[in-house]
């Protein structure tokens, strides 16, 4: 029995397809669900006032703050990513996406707050935010603002496939915006198709298609949200070693991990580095990509891993 469901959150909407069984409740799944992306979200949103995000961007510097065992998975990944990434993945950047017009604060860049945001940005966060992960806790070693919008979507993409595995689901399709992950095949034995979106701004078309199979996928690009200042389209995803936004010959880096959080945030630490130093680090560190490069007023593929030969064609 194929079973569809979907629902709003942090902005845009989650889905599932998944083949249950006869007797699967989809009422009790579609409620689980729902409940699972909300708490994600209200742990992790910097849109909501009171989120646990936000208590750690009020706490004051030097004060250990207790957070759920959620919220500090996330953070010790990220930190994680960002140092192995040397801060190309910078949860670090809050203060940057707020001034750039991206985040809760205003909605077009603000040249003052611009300014003050990239004279604080003199570390990534895997230098200015402490961990204790068995006492459930973090503190800020200097003034920084948290944005997790790079890595938590993906994680919420993890918590639906645990779900359903809880459910008795063993063959499903889990997806948040473009952050998406397969338990199993279908039931009948073929790989999740899913679309590989071609980066045109404004429109929607298809670029290749991508098949999972316990597989999670996330692309991150620069068409899809920006702002135009003098002609020129800034992306909305920030470099915090530049203290500014992503600029580079990338219009979009495709990433297959084993969790959609870690594909999640290494999709979006391959933007920012940029394609040389993205392709060195995904070669170092064995990841698989598909990186989209704007040359010559066309788009060239260069893969890694099984977007190497014709995954995505």
């Amino acid at each position: 029995m194929r079973l569809r469901l979907n629902g709003p959150t942090m902005g845009t909407r989650w889905s599932v397809q998944c083949d249950g069984a006869p007797d699967t409740d989809a009422k009790l799944l579609h409620t689980t669900l729902q409940a699972t992306v909300e708490r994600i979200d209200a742990q992790m949103s910097p849109w909501k006032p009171a989120s646990d995000l936000l208590r750690l961007h009020r706490a004051p510097v030097d004060s250990w703050v207790e957070l759920p065992a959620e919220i500090i998975e996330v953070l010790a990944r990220a930190l994680e990513v960002s140092r192995l990434s040397a801060g190309a993945f910078d949860p670090a950047v809050g203060a940057l996406v707020d001034a750039w017009g991206f985040g809760a604060i205003r909605d077009e860049p603000d040249a003052q707050a611009i300014r003050a945001a990239g004279e604080a940005a003199d570390c990534p966060a895997h230098q200015s935010l402490e961990l204790e992960v068995g006492a459930g806790r973090v503190r800020k070693r200097a003034r920084v603002q948290v944005d997790l919008c790079g890595i938590a979507k993906g994680y919420a993409v993890d918590c639906m496939v645990e779900v359903l595995q809880h459910h008795g689901i063993r063959h499903a399709l889990a997806a948040l915006d473009g952050e998406l992950r397969s338990l199993g095949g279908q039931e009948d034995g073929q790989p999740w198709a899913v679309a590989l979106e071609s980066p045109e701004a404004g429109r929607r078309a298809v670029h290749g298609v991508i098949e999972l199979q316990d597989l999670a996928v996330a692309t991150s690009g620069d068409y899809r949200r920006y702002v135009e200042i003098g002609g020129v389209r800034v992306a909305h995803t920030m470099d915090g070693r530049r203290a500014a936004p992503v600029r580079n010959d990338v219009a979009s880096v495709t990433v297959l991990a084993r969790t959609c959080m870690d594909a999640d945030a290494w999709a979006t630490a391959l933007l920012v580095a940029g394609p040389d130093e993205g392709q060195d680090m995904a070669r170092r560190l064995g990841l698989e990509a598909l990186w989209l490069l704007r040359r010559g007023g066309t788009l060239v593929e260069v893969g890694l891993g099984r977007f190497g030969s014709d995954a995505a064609s």
